[in-house]
């Protein structure tokens, strides 16, 4: 934060005076539906009185705590809820700096965020995830780091990666005042398989008395019990009913996740509205959202109101999104509800059940009011070693992106990923495509592209080709600098020609999105940051989005946020089939497999 947040004890002698009326308020809020995620009661017409930057009294009436310097803010009935929570998030999504990201999300009631801030690590190691955590200091925003677990994200040279954070990294970022946990452990197979360097993580990490979160999609029975002896304690991969209650059961926090693609609250949430499970270790989450989504939908906002409209009770919801994290990360002294001796992050809503923010506190201070951002964040410049990530020296042609097959036969089966909407995972399926003058073509009609995925950080850019189903593109291609989790290149066409162009292009922007059709490049998203964020107005970036997605659309592909599931096509933890620099990885076998079937 840009004010450093009290400690309790520096400040508690005088909570205790300002409880009492001895000593004057800085703030009060007066007439508010107190939402008490403690009692799960709403409590008419109770006030909160605030010293600095924390709560020292709640009440009826704190008119004995009203000074002549005291600020007295009317909530004219509101409900008063907690600053929302998102446990687990990736900033980078969004595409923007994290300071843009929080003129974002503060209007709309998230006053603390926990980062997993991998993709940046995975381009700049270490020194990237300091380089956010020092951009946050520089906002209202509570941030706090669960440190990047996997970076890489594979092991074993499955593909071409662009930093590594070892045992010895996390150590030191165990001792930032800013980390609470170990970030998500997508290695799940070197937690069941005892492999060292994963071993050495979790063990520094318990050592510091920390938490780690998990990431742990499909694992079930044997594997799951297995995964939680490790001392992991949360997920946010959960898709269905049965794997949410399966980890409850298992003393796990699930994070019911709804970001741009991943709408998983609609199934998730049934194992609280439906098998009726005590929703105490249910938290909701965004994992990634992407700037157009923010600003026309909402951020956690968003997610209460979908928790509530699948049935969640309201006062539930919101303990959800903020007590429930907070006492996941063991933090409920400090944040996640509006009690004595917490910071004042509090959320006035007109309307409790369709979440209307109107106000936003942090830290007792009037940070936004009806959707606009009350303070002013300076600008956060990023030095030139962030900015300058697309390492590739060549330049490439049509005939780059050609899949010679020197047979007879007119038509060849190949393993394809089949991209889902809205859904991480992928399968492994295969489908007949065309030999024409020996090149295996692309088949729009049935909505089956050549991919590409081109590593970034050597220089010598190497790649290796395969097929991808789905999105609908009548025509055209697309390259992206994101492609998660090495973020290498990946490139997704109908033709050769138009590949080519948008490979190319993406380098020259030193990374970003390109769209191409017919030679011509109709849309452009710069992400000079790491490959991966804008350095522009959080506003320019979202209409960019839209924009993009509107040619999208004219183009034939009408999924929700398409661009994020694009953008997992290269990730090799997530089963079941993907495409790496070196070859189609499949996860279910944990190893290579041939294109040709």
């Amino acid at each position: 934060m840009s004010r450093k947040p009290s400690k309790l004890w520096e400040i508690f002698k005088d909570l205790i005076m300002v409880a009492q009326g001895r000593k004057k308020a800085t703030l009060v809020i007066k007439n508010t539906r107190l939402v008490n995620v403690h009692s799960k009661e709403i409590l008419e017409g109770w006030d909160i009185a605030v010293y600095k930057d924390r709560i020292a009294y709640i009440g009826e009436d704190a008119s004995h705590t009203i000074g002549g310097e005291t600020v007295v803010y009317d909530a004219d009935g509101m409900y008063a809820t907690p600053g929302f929570i998102d446990p687990h998030i990736h900033i980078e999504s969004s595409m923007t700096t994290l300071t843009e990201f929080s003129k974002m999300v503060i209007p709309r009631g998230t006053t603390t965020v926990f980062i997993d801030n991998h993709e940046i690590a995975n381009v700049l190691g270490l020194k990237g995830v300091r380089l956010m955590l020092e951009e946050a200091r520089n906002t209202p925003l509570r941030v706090f780091l669960t440190v990047p677990s996997c970076v890489p994200a594979s092991s074993g040279n499955i593909e071409t990666t662009g930093s590594e954070i070892t045992p010895n990294d996390i150590l030191e970022a165990m001792k930032w005042d800013e980390t609470v946990a170990l970030g998500e452990m997508m290695n799940f197979p070197g937690v069941l398989n005892l492999d060292e360097k994963v071993m050495q993580e979790l063990k520094i990490t318990h050592r510091e008395g920390k938490i780690v979160e998990g990431h742990d999609p499909m694992l079930m029975d044997r594997e799951l019990n297995a995964y939680l002896a490790a001392g992991i304690s949360s997920t946010h991969e959960s898709t269905t009913k049965e794997e949410v209650i399966e980890r409850i059961r298992r003393g796990m926090y699930v994070y019911c996740r709804e970001g741009s693609a991943w709408l998983d609250i609609k199934e998730t949430i049934k194992a609280v509205t439906e098998a009726r499970l005590d929703p105490r270790h249910v938290c909701l989450a965004t994992d990634d959202r992407e700037a157009d989504s923010i600003v026309t939908i909402g951020h956690m906002d968003n997610a209460v109101r979908r928790a509530i409209e699948e049935g969640v009770d309201p006062i539930t919801a919101v303990q959800m999104a903020t007590l429930n994290p907070a006492e996941h990360y063991k933090m409920a002294d400090q944040i996640g509800s509006i009690a004595p001796s917490r910071y004042a992050d509090i959320v006035l809503l007109r309307d409790l059940t369709r979440v209307k923010v109107h106000t936003v506190f942090i830290g007792g201070e009037l940070v936004a009011r009806e959707g606009r951002l009350l303070r002013d964040i300076p600008r956060y410049t990023y030095p030139t070693w962030a900015t300058e990530t697309v390492n590739v020296k060549r330049r490439f042609t049509p005939e780059d992106f050609i899949i010679p097959y020197d047979g007879e036969t007119e038509k060849v089966k190949v393993r394809v990923i089949q991209a889902i909407e809205g859904n991480i995972l992928t399968r492994e399926v295969v489908r007949e495509v065309e030999v024409v003058e020996g090149n295996l073509v692309s088949n729009p009609e049935k909505m089956i592209y050549k991919a590409a995925v081109v590593e970034r950080y050597t220089g010598r850019g190497g790649y290796s080709m395969g097929f991808i189903e789905g999105f609908g593109w009548r025509k055209g291609a697309i390259a992206s600098t994101v492609a998660h989790d090495s973020h290498n290149i990946i490139v997704v066409g109908t033709n050769e020609e138009d590949m080519a162009r948008a490979a190319n292009h993406v380098i020259e922007l030193n990374g970003g999105i390109v769209t191409v059709v017919d030679g011509e490049i109709v849309s452009e998203i710069p992400l000079p940051i790491a490959g991966l964020m804008s350095d522009r107005p959080y506003q320019e970036v979202a209409r960019e989005i839209m924009d993009m997605y509107k040619i999208w659309r004219e183009l034939g592909c009408r999924w929700v946020s398409p661009f994020m599931t694009l953008s997992m096509i290269a990730l090799v933890v997530i089963p079941e089939i993907r495409l790496s620099d070196k070859g189609l990885y499949s996860v279910s076998r944990q190893k290579f497999v041939d294109l040709i079937v």
